[in-house]
């Protein structure tokens, strides 16, 4: 088996867990078994597995002794790991009655690689995050549900004057080369792939870091300042709001493996593109909502989004700017919730679309 990446480890080794909704096996359907990722012992089978509509991959049956079951420290939940090498996997739920035998393995797909049936068609998924089924979920309620717990152009043409033109306020406007998609988001680019860049600012940098690093396709996920007029910001004059720029993640991304709509699809649901200087309990104008393209084909997907979510209902504030100089942030701000080995609290997928 390959190394396990970063993100790997800390679901696999130190028992933490994926975003929701955001996992490779979420809504795949491919016929084949599950195997461990860390040791490739077989695990589950395609035709135990449901979808629960939780944000995880679900199962009702395990390959017979593959699975071992060990109850928390708080008694709550019984966490279930790979009987060879002790590779966390998720939980285990009963009395649910989602199949007629009322189990549920919710695992994280972090901790699971695939082997397709002899003759099994490969499955050609939609995005899963753009796709899935289900509500926003709060983190305490993901863990009750089983959860395994460039200067600025400002003069472009394409943009007014007074930058409100794209504005959302309302009443105005698979596998890159030999490596699995993992250790792709993981951040471990190939000179042979090309890449593409987009820049999303969605309230704390943290938890969209966080939930974009966790799509796959994604190589990198860097935290910084953009859209405002200082160079080399700190944080410390960002939030005092002396320097225009707003927190924001730039992200790297292979088209081949995910497109950038699929990645803005995303944005819009993992933060409140209905709240204008502020997301949550956050409160400033650098926690504004905007998109920052690097192309016109990205700023037409952007506008045609907040116009889709507008027919919806969504009263959205998000604006559409051309993207500037980006500044990476301090190390303590890189991989803030992979580093502690938590979740966001500012930020949960709510399907929109």
């Amino acid at each position: 088996m390959e190394p396990l990446t970063p993100r790997e480890r800390r679901v696999i080794e130190e028992k933490g867990t994926e975003a929701p909704y955001t996992g490779r096996y979420y809504l795949h359907r491919e016929a084949g078994t599950y195997v461990c990722r860390r040791c490739g012992a077989p695990l589950y089978r395609s035709e135990d597995k449901f979808d629960a509509g939780c944000g995880w991959p679900s199962f009702d049956d395990e390959i017979p002794g593959a699975v071992r079951r060990t109850p928390d420290a708080d008694g709550l939940r019984t966490e279930i790991v790979c009987a060879r090498c002790d590779a966390h996997l998720g939980h285990v739920f009963t009395g649910e009655r989602f199949t007629p035998k009322n189990t549920r393995h919710c695992v994280n797909s972090l901790s699971l690689g695939f082997v397709p049936a002899a003759g099994a068609e490969p499955e050609v998924a939609a995005g899963e995050c753009g796709a899935a089924a289900g509500t926003g979920i709060a983190s305490e309620r993901n863990a009750a549900a089983g959860g395994p717990a460039i200067l600025s152009d400002r003069s472009d043409s394409s943009v007014p004057s007074d930058g409100s033109a794209v504005s959302g306020e309302p009443d105005r406007t698979g596998d890159v080369s030999d490596r699995s998609a993992d250790s792709v988001r993981a951040g471990e680019p190939d000179a042979a792939v090309k890449t593409e860049t987009a820049i999303f600012a969605g309230g704390c940098f943290w938890g969209v870091e966080y939930m974009l690093a966790s799509q796959p396709g994604v190589l990198d996920a860097e935290a910084g300042y953009t859209g405002g007029r200082t160079e080399h910001p700190t944080y410390e004059e960002v939030c005092g709001h002396r320097t225009g720029h707003a927190e924001a993640v730039r992200v790297t991304f292979d088209p081949a493996q995910v497109s950038y709509e699929e990645l803005a699809r995303l944005f819009f649901e993992i933060h409140d593109p209905t709240q204008a200087g502020r997301q949550g309990p956050d409160v400033g104008p650098q926690y504004r909502s905007e998109i920052f393209y690097t192309s016109p084909e990205q700023r037409k997907t952007a506008v045609r989004l907040i116009a889709e979510l507008r027919a919806r209902g969504y009263r959205v504030v998000t604006r559409v700017t051309p993207a500037g100089s980006f500044w990476p942030a301090e190390a303590y701000h890189q991989d803030y919730y992979e580093r502690r080995g938590t979740q966001p609290y500012c930020h949960v997928y709510t399907k929109r679309f």
